[in-house]
């Protein structure tokens, strides 16, 4: 599977234009602040109908604008497929394939995976709990429709109990059959949600700590321990146990929507052994790990997205990376660097076929193609 051809309308700060992509690796070279992420983060929408680095699709419209159109053409088993995602201010996002409207977004998702590697993964590190358990919800999502459905409902019933304990804090009139309602579908669809995140968990671990050693040289061993209050006993009756607690505080204080993943290294947490090279090795190894684990389960390789990975490694570690990434195991690759005599050197040195684009103010300019 690989994305064939991109088109942009009025997208962050692309007016118009048309790119044509090789299915192996492309390049997109230039300043800071010129537009190569943007590129990436397009490809981002059409596989997973929201932008990587922001939920609100609006910032996503270019100054001036009120709407923006991404068109791409996808192959997949010799097969080509038309996708067209638009939004526009005060209206809904429309997403067709084939010129088909999809009745749910969430039906499109999995179609075609992706898989980013960004700066920004730094707030899985970072940040609290919620932006891991969005990495985890992210993989699952991408091969198995009936988890996205169980989390979305699971958020549902969990938005509707809260409401119902700040309504009985504030009427002082308890309502226990419709709390042992919405406990039914937290539980049903909880459960679920614990079951998948602990396979996940477990099948990650070994492939992420092999890719972490390929990139480290096995300096450090890493390792991924998975926490969630449903690993502690039955769930129902933890939520009967909380009752007076989440009347108290108005809010559930048990469930998945708590679980969280600790990320550690050498038996501590590496947000605070971790320098910065070595949570930045932690990262492209949990990343490419995750790439591995969509593969295993969708049988076919995600599109692969290298946002601007390689600022503050050394070369040898650079080539490192792009010789792991550009063997057989991965399909389509998209890079964003600012060094296009680096980059350019590793790729003819290993002979891989490659497109190159270079995109400066004036706008995106093709340089070269397989290695000519």
């Amino acid at each position: 599977m690989y994305l064939k051809k991109l088109a942009l309308t009025n997208f962050k700060n692309y007016e118009l234009n048309e790119l044509e992509f090789s299915p192996k690796i492309n390049c997109f070279v230039g300043n800071n602040g010129v537009g190569k992420t943007n590129i990436l983060d397009a490809i981002h929408y059409l596989s997973l109908t929201k932008s990587f680095f922001n939920s609100i699709d609006s910032v996503s419209i270019r100054h001036g604008e009120d709407y923006f159109i991404i068109q791409g053409t996808f192959v997949r088993d010799d097969e080509e497929d038309q996708i067209y995602c638009a939004f526009q201010k005060q209206k809904q996002k429309l997403l067709k394939r084939n010129g088909k409207e999809y009745h749910k977004l969430s039906d499109h998702i999995g179609r075609y995976p992706v898989v980013m590697i960004s700066p920004a993964d730094s707030s899985l590190i970072t940040e609290g709990s919620e932006d891991r358990r969005k990495f985890m919800n992210k993989i699952i999502s991408q091969y198995n429709a009936e988890y996205l459905d169980s989390v979305l409902r699971y958020s549902k019933a969990l938005q509707q109990r809260n409401k119902l304990l700040k309504d009985i804090n504030s009427t002082g009139k308890t309502d226990p059959d419709t709390i042992s309602i919405w406990d039914a579908q937290l539980i049903k669809y909880g459960n679920y949600v614990y079951s998948e995140r602990e396979i996940l968990v477990n099948e990650l671990i070994p492939v992420f700590q092999e890719y972490y050693s390929l990139i480290s040289s096995g300096k450090e061993s890493v390792k991924l321990i998975y926490k969630s209050h449903l690993s502690d006993g039955n769930f129902g009756e933890a939520l009967i146990n909380s009752i007076i607690k989440d009347r108290y505080l108005e809010y559930t204080t048990i469930g998945i929507h708590k679980d969280d993943l600790f990320l550690e290294m050498n038996e501590f947490s590496v947000k605070s052994l971790g320098s910065q090279g070595q949570q930045k090795s932690y990262l492209v190894a949990l990343k490419l790990a995750k790439f591995d684990y969509i593969k295993r389960k969708a049988g076919f390789s995600p599109i692969l997205l290298l946002d601007d990975i390689f600022d503050k490694f050394d070369a040898e570690r650079v080539e490192q990376i792009i010789k792991l990434v550009s063997n057989h195991r991965f399909g389509q690759i998209f890079i964003t660097d600012t060094h296009q005599n680096r980059l350019q050197d590793i790729l003819f040195a290993h002979k891989i076929d490659f497109k190159l684009f270079r995109i400066a103010d004036n706008g995106i300019t093709e340089i070269s193609q397989n290695g000519k």
